[in-house]
């Protein structure tokens, strides 16, 4: 099983690495661009016998724990399945 995490700044915490893109992007000319926040992204990929209820859990705890800054940062995540 594969699990895919994203880490973002929380929407009440500045993001200023977002702010020097969007800006950058203006300047190179992409006019139609709003906000910009940046992140930072995941692939886990998950052995054993682990049941889909086990493996969010666990993806759940190591993104908590481990992955993220809970203060100032959010995260979300999908689990995959072989093919």
């Amino acid at each position: 099983m594969k699990a895919y995490v994203y880490v973002s700044l929380k929407k009440s915490v500045l993001d200023p690495q977002g702010k020097t893109i969007q800006g950058a992007l203006k300047k190179m000319g992409y006019a139609d661009i709003g906000e910009v926040r940046q992140g930072k992204y995941f692939e886990i990929t998950l052995g054993g016998d682990l049941q889909q209820e086990q493996a969010s859990a666990e993806i759940e705890r190591i993104a908590r724990e481990v992955l993220t800054n809970p203060v100032i940062e959010e995260f979300r995540y999908r689990l995959e399945q072989p093919d």
